[in-house]
């Protein structure tokens, strides 16, 4: 059995040594940099004052003198133990030092170093007669997984760049480092791309939106719509980018695309007129994989996304495609003809490939939902494991091809605690118990969604994502044999003083831990609209 300690962190440590004596922040605390680490110095001098109203002075550790108090952020050459992610953390009564092999290490420890401090620190008002004393300690942390995520649909219900930046956050101070942005859907297109207004102008308003439930036909007759301008794309990849949150951005093809043929109908099929959906579902029309005008347009739209977005990685969606349309396009089936293709599956195969060759002829990898894989797809795609279909999931793996995991019945915060409570949340573990131990590099970590169909604003998107996110970061993190659930709640306890404070909206421990009853019919509330959270 792990041994506790005094300290409360979340995600949990690799390794902490407590040691005797404090640490005292005071107003003559100085901030000593390596250069290349001003900014993170000028973060954490922000991130301390509200609380403190300590206006902390800041020197490179080149030029500093001798003091007695001071925090010390550098970068060492190596240390066997640590990746680029990983940190060092030492605190003793004159100095509290963060080290790493990157920056990137560095403000992962200033998370950790946040944490020890009492909770008040996350108050954004001036704490009087507070005592901002620390124990000693040396820590010494990295992840288990490099990919460490989050993902916001937005399309379903567009929140707005302050919520995102909210989030980002909360993102950071987990240690989580990737924000998968779903900008797309049948319901709205969220993003401006320039050569093609219409996709904001008619793909970003619907009239109304369905209520009551997965199969009601109920509306609420209310118009709804938001887009993200390319000026505010710039300015939240900027703010992720401080907190070294990497944004990968999702446009779901060839299915899920209402909005789009919404506003570009020749990208159809038929080519008829169509509306913005404001129902949820899987939809028939979807993008002609036999145009080429199709796939010039794909091509437009992603040079401008490429622009916008610094990760090398994009999303292309790929799941739910129903094949209808095809089987009746004169123009898919003579792709499919020509081609040589057995049937319309081959044809989003083909499409998928197609795509991500373009994408990887400019530096960019793709990843899509396992409803894409197939034995003829492209090796460098990315798997994202949602739903079904799990031998082709580690056939993948197995041919040395990544994957991350996104298992619905843990991952899914939108569904209700009776169907994932926190500990069943808590519980999941990434890698399969059925796959080598030489393929455990390929799963590249593990990554929660909000699918928002039913999340219409920041209190119940907040609800929904917490507590479980502060699971899935621990599971992100932690060793696996450091993971147990009972620790972890009496960490939680402890954390959320901390969401108190910021004035996240979490769900609470009666809540998370539904009765057996609730449990046992927890699968019904999938196909209705939640509650909670108001």
């Amino acid at each position: 059995m792990k041994t506790t300690h005094t300290v409360k962190i979340i995600p949990e440590p690799v390794s902490i040594t407590e040691t005797s004596g404090n640490f005292t922040l005071t107003e003559n605390t100085i901030i000593n940099v390596n250069p290349v680490l001003r900014n993170i110095g000028e973060y954490l001098i922000l991130l301390l004052l509200p609380a403190t109203g300590f206006v902390l002075k800041i020197k490179d550790i080149t030029q500093q003198a001798q003091n007695n108090n001071s925090i010390s952020l550098k970068l060492i050459e190596d240390e066997a133990k640590l990746d680029s992610e990983g940190y060092i953390l030492e605190i003793n009564p004159e100095e509290v030092i963060i080290s790493g092999l990157t920056p990137t290490g560095v403000f992962y420890g200033i998370q950790t170093l946040r944490q020890i401090l009492p909770p008040e620190i996350e108050s954004n008002n001036y704490i009087e007669n507070l005592n901002w004393e620390i124990p000693c300690l040396k820590i010494i942390d990295y992840p288990r997984f490099s990919w460490r995520g989050y993902m916001l649909d937005e399309a379903r219900h567009f929140h707005g760049k302050e919520v995102v930046k909210r989030l980002f956050n909360l993102m950071a101070l987990l240690k989580l480092n990737i924000f998968h942005w779903h900008l797309t859907d049948d319901q709205g297109w969220r993003i401006e791309i320039k050569k093609y207004p219409r996709l904001i102008e008619v793909g970003s308003k619907r009239e109304e939106t369905q209520v009551g439930g997965l199969f009601s036909k109920k509306t609420d007759g209310i118009p709804h719509s938001g887009y993200y301008s390319q000026e505010d794309i710039q300015e939240i990849v900027d703010y992720a980018k401080e907190r070294f949150i990497t944004i990968i951005p999702e446009i779901d093809i060839p299915g899920h695309t209402r909005a789009l043929l919404a506003s570009y109908p020749d990208l159809s099929c038929k080519g008829y007129p169509f509306k913005v959906s404001s129902h949820w579902g899987i939809h028939k029309d979807v993008l002609c994989v036999g145009k080429e005008s199709v796939f010039e347009f794909i091509q437009d739209l992603l040079n401008e996304i490429m622009d916008l977005f610094p990760s090398d990685i994009i999303h292309i969606g790929g799941d739910e495609v129903r094949k209808i349309r095809w089987k009746e396009c004169p123009d898919c089936q003579k792709r499919l003809k020509e081609e040589g293709f057995e049937n319309e599956k081959d044809l989003q195969i083909y499409f998928t490939n197609r795509i991500s060759s373009y994408l990887a002829s400019h530096g960019y990898r793709s990843i899509g939902w396992n409803d894409v894989l197939d034995d003829n797809l492209k090796e460098n795609i990315i798997c994202q494991y949602w739903l079904r279909g799990k031998k082709k999931v580690y056939d993948h793996i197995r041919k040395g091809r990544d994957t991350v995991m996104s298992n619905f019945k843990y991952t899914y915060l939108d569904h209700s605690y009776s169907f994932t409570p926190l500990k069943l949340a808590y519980k999941f573990e990434p890698i399969p118990k059925k796959l080598g131990k030489e393929y455990h590099h390929q799963i590249l970590g593990i990554e929660a969604l909000i699918w928002s169909e039913f999340i219409p604003n920041l209190k119940r998107l907040e609800w929904q994502t917490f507590p479980r996110l502060i699971a899935f970061a621990e599971t992100g993190w932690t060793p696996k044999n450091n993971k147990i659930f009972n620790l972890f709640l009496s960490r939680l306890t402890s954390f959320l003083k901390r969401m108190d404070i910021i004035g996240v909206n979490y769900a609470r421990p009666n809540e998370v831990k539904p009765h057996l009853l609730k449990r046992l019919f927890g699968v019904f509330t999938l196909l209705k609209e939640g509650k909670g959270g108001e």
